[in-house]
């Protein structure tokens, strides 16, 4: 599990946006509607939950910064 800030991966950011199984489930409607995702898998759920809260990503920082 990390803790603190996290490092910004371009590659992954932009593989996420393009994946394949992302266009899939959001074209045929299989998308969970927002804050249920533990009914579809409720371990990723979980462990999203704590990640999300126990770090902080490197753009989020400097938002705050500057804000």
């Amino acid at each position: 599990m990390k803790f603190g800030i996290r490092k910004p991966s371009l590659k992954k950011r932009i593989s996420s946006r393009t994946s394949i199984k992302r266009q899939v489930v959001h074209r045929t409607g299989l998308k969970m509607p927002k804050g249920k995702g533990w009914a579809r898998n409720p371990k990723k759920y979980a462990y999203n939950k704590v990640y999300n809260k126990s770090s902080i990503g490197f753009f989020q920082l400097l938002k705050k910064l500057f804000k």
